[in-house]
This record gives C-alpha cells, structure tokens and sequence, in this order.
C-alpha cells in the first residue's frame, strides 16, 4: 500500500519573509500603529502597512530594516528566536519572584471621611478588640509572608488610618526583621496614611527602619478640604501639609510621596493640583480615578464621571506636566512613567492593575485586621460589600500552600490573561495593559467580563492612544522628559541602545 507523503512545509522563499505574531491599530494620524507580544512598536504608513502584510517590502528599504530589528518579521538572515524569547521572559519577569507586595490592614477605624472612600471604614471610636489587627494576627501574617519565594519585598501598612493601630505597625515591622536574620530578604517598607494622628515618635521609628510614607493630597485647600468631611479637622488640609513637612524633614524628601483621588469637583483645577504638589515639593503625582468599591459605590452619583471625562481631565494634567518640564521644572506623572516604561524598556512594573498574568494574588497579597488573607485589595474590598469571592483563606486556618493553591487563585489565574481574553487578545495595547479579573467582577459581575465594554479597557485605552500620540509628534525636548521619568536624569537619545540600558539597569 502506498501512502503519500506530505510536502515539507517551507518558510521562506527567496526573497520573502516571515511575520512574527504583531497586532495593529488605526491612528487618529491615518497611521497603523504595529506592537510586538514583547512591547516593541513602530508607527506605519498606510502604504507601508500594505506592502508589509502583501510581503512586498524590497530588502533594501529602511523599513523593512526597522521591522527586521524590531522582530516583526525573519527572513533567511535571522536569528530573532532566542532574541525574542528572552525580550518576552524579561517583560514578564515579575512573575520569577511571585509575591513581592505584602499589604497588611491594620485597622478598619478612621478619622477622616473622605467623599470617595472605597473601603467600608469605621468611625475612630469604633471597638479596637473587633477593627484592629491583633499581635498574634500580625506575626502569623508575617510568617506567611516570609515563606515566599521573592527575595525583594515591599510591606504596605493600611486602614482606615494605619497609624491609629501604630503598636501593632510596630510589631510587624520588628517581628519581621527578626526572622529575616535568617530569611536574608531585601525588605522595604511604606505606610499609607493621611498623617493626621503623625508624632515624633512614630517619625523616629519610621527612620531608625528606612519606612517610607504614602499620603494623599488631592490638591489645594478647597478642594481638599471639599473631598474630606469638613467637620473631622485631623483632616484638613493644613493639618496635612504641616506633617508632609515633618515627614520630608524628618526622613528625606524622596521618603515621602502622595497621590490624589479625582472627584468630579477636581476637573476645575488640572493646574491647581500639580501647582500644590510642587509647592509641596513633591516629585510626582498619582492621578487617581474613583475605585468601584466602599463608600465610593454609595456617592458614585454626586462625584463620579466617565472614563471618557476622566481621560479629559488627565490629557490636561499631563500637558500641563509636560509644560512644566519644559520650563525646568522636573515633575512627573505616575501613570504616564510607568506605561512609559513598559512602551519604551523591556522591563516590566509593580503595578498590579497594569500586569498580566494578573498581579492580584500573584504579585499582592493583603492580610486583612481579622487574619483573612486577599489576593489585593480590592478582593477586600468586595468582602467589605459582602463578596468573599477572591478570599484566599486565614492565616489561623489555612497553610501558605492552601492560601495560594485554592479556588480563588484558580479563578484568577483562569480569568487574569489578557493574552488569552476576548477583546484583549488581539488588542494593539495588550502588551502594556493588564487583566485585573477583581475590578472586571466588581463592574460586570463577570471576572472574565466583556473586556471592550469595561470602563477599565475604556480609560486605559484613551490614555495609551494618547501617550503614543505624544512619542508620535515628539520633539527631542520632550522625549528627554519622557526619559528623565524613567531614568533618574535625562538622556540625550530616545532611542537607546538596549544592551547598554540592560548593563545599567543590572
């Protein structure tokens, strides 16, 4: 019996070329932005976009030189494999250490009362005994911590307001020292709180420990004071700002950092509140969006907006940041520095809700006050509203391996691709955005969610055609500022050369 054999497949022919995986997007510019599954773009003409997917390129056309380098396509002279390989492994390099951001809660009792709070806080007189983390809670949430694999972390002190609790802040911190005589982990530490309730001796512990400090400013004093209860004067905006200050002395400006929460109040001030945080010399600003949990839920009506207002708002504050950049003024925006850093370097960001895989449960993980244990807060979050879907289990009952290897992170790890995703797969900004399934469940009820109709795909969207916009028309003067977000001066290049940034960066 004859059997007939297939033809060899053949890859190339001469003269041709192979395509590597690429997606595409249509510009406002009538030009086809490509992106690589490791980040990499190039912007293309119509034309050119047309001769590229015909394979009609000639060899000795200088785009074809630039797609060949940026591994769109191989032809007979490639070895872009490895190199490819290797770009995708370091992109996705915060996985090797699997958790690195450790939250720990350590009460639900606040003093302030702010419009947009997204947890379900408790007044400050509230029963410490039911709302504060315990000693014994704290030490076995420390001794999960430390069984992890990563050899850099960072634990995050939270609330309500974290420093009403401060004892117990204490405790974590120097429990966790101890152990890590033998753990040997590069551990950093950072609280988050409105500094209402600061005082010398907490600043003193904060130094003798390298802790730095996290606070929001949500610009000046009316609007601050707007965004806060007005009757709760710990939380005024003088109050703040005098404790920035001590802060800032006592630890060293690049110690203390802040971020502030948009309200609809605040698109009437884009230049007053970057106007504040230089006044207040800080270096950067995180410009917030409203969170669909807590309190947040309930006042959606009176402060909320659309993505598509909010991304109004933001195109103003980055301008004006930009502006001020170009006065000599070095200030920069979080958002925009880190999508920056993943469109313009191979390395990847801590950022949990811009990773994929997912980087709830396997980047974070929050010890609540009562031992339950999250995979971010957010999953926290949704408990405090009654959903214990993404619960990962209690540091009284459960094992490290229970806690990471349960049902929760399955269903994280199912729905937290965005490679994978309807909607995401074939989406030009995938390499730089992030699944984030608790914030899809949260607003659809679906941690697969329809991805295209999110909010969540809506905002980021807006803001990364945006930021491509501006490497489009870039002058040099601005490309030294987008630089000098990511690097700590700026450089004369912006298109540098890999393998010295990678020598730096090591």
């Amino acid at each position: 019996m004859n059997i007939d054999c297939e033809e060899p497949v053949v890859f190339f022919e001469k003269g041709h070329y192979q395509f590597m995986p690429f997606r595409f997007r249509r510009m406002k510019s009538h030009e086809v932005l490509l992106t690589s599954v490791t980040g990499e773009f190039i912007f293309l003409s119509s034309d050119e976009f047309s001769k590229f997917v015909g394979k009609k390129l000639a060899l000795t056309e200088e785009i074809y030189k630039k797609l060949k380098s940026k591994s769109f396509l191989i032809d007979h002279d490639s070895a872009h494999l490895d190199v490819l390989a290797s770009r995708y492994w370091t992109k996705k390099s915060f996985l090797r250490e699997f958790v690195k951001l450790h939250i720990f809660v350590l009460t639900l009792r606040c003093n302030s009362s702010c419009t947009y709070c997204q947890v379900t806080r408790q007044a400050e007189s509230a029963n410490k005994k039911i709302y504060d983390m315990s000693e014994e809670t704290a030490r076995r949430s420390v001794e999960i911590m430390m069984k992890g694999p990563a050899k850099n972390i960072t634990v995050e002190f939270q609330g309500g307001e974290p420093l009403l609790n401060f004892n117990v802040l204490r405790e974590v911190v120097l429990y966790t020292e101890s152990l890590n005589v033998e753990h040997h982990k590069n551990i950093s530490f950072v609280v988050c709180t409105n500094l209402s309730v600061l005082t010398d001796e907490m600043l003193f512990f904060f130094k003798e420990h390298n802790i730095n400090v996290s606070t929001s400013v949500d610009g000046p004093r009316d609007l601050h004071d707007y965004n806060r209860c007005r009757k709760i004067k710990s939380a005024r905006y003088d109050v703040v700002v005098k404790n920035i200050r001590r802060a800032q002395e006592a630890l060293g400006r690049h110690c203390v950092s802040a971020l502030m929460t948009t309200t609809r109040e605040s698109f009437q001030y884009p230049r007053e509140i970057i106007d504040e945080y230089i006044k207040l010399d800080l270096g950067s600003v995180f410009v917030r969006s409203l969170n669909p949990y807590g309190y947040a839920v309930k006042t959606q009506n009176s402060i909320g907006y659309s993505p598509e207002e909010f991304f109004l708002f933001y195109r103003r504050v980055l301008d004006y940041v930009i502006e001020l950049n170009r006065r000599g003024i070095g200030f920069a925006e979080a958002t925009a520095a880190m999508l920056f850093r993943k469109i313009l370097t191979p390395w990847p960001i801590g950022f949990v809700d811009l990773q994929s895989p997912t980087g709830n449960g396997f980047a974070v993980t929050v010890y609540n006050y009562d031992g339950d244990v999250y995979a971010s807060d957010e999953s926290r979050m949704l408990n405090e509203m009654g959903d214990a879907r993404f619960r990962l289990g209690s540091v009284y009952e459960d094992s490290y391996e229970t806690i990471y290897f349960g049902q929760a992170m399955q269903l994280l790890a199912a729905t937290g691709v965005a490679e994978c995703l309807a909607g995401c797969v074939d989406c030009a900004y995938v390499p730089y955005c992030g699944a984030d399934p608790v914030r899809h469940y949260a607003t659809q009820k679906d941690a697969y969610g329809n991805r295209v109709a999110s909010e969540f795909c809506k905002k980021y969207s807006l803001i990364i055609s945006y930021l491509f916009e501006i490497l489009r028309n870039a002058d040099a003067e601005t490309e030294n500022i987008i630089w000098s977000w990511l690097n700590d001066a700026p450089v004369d290049r912006f298109e540098i050369d890999m393998e010295k940034e990678i020598c730096r960066l090591e």
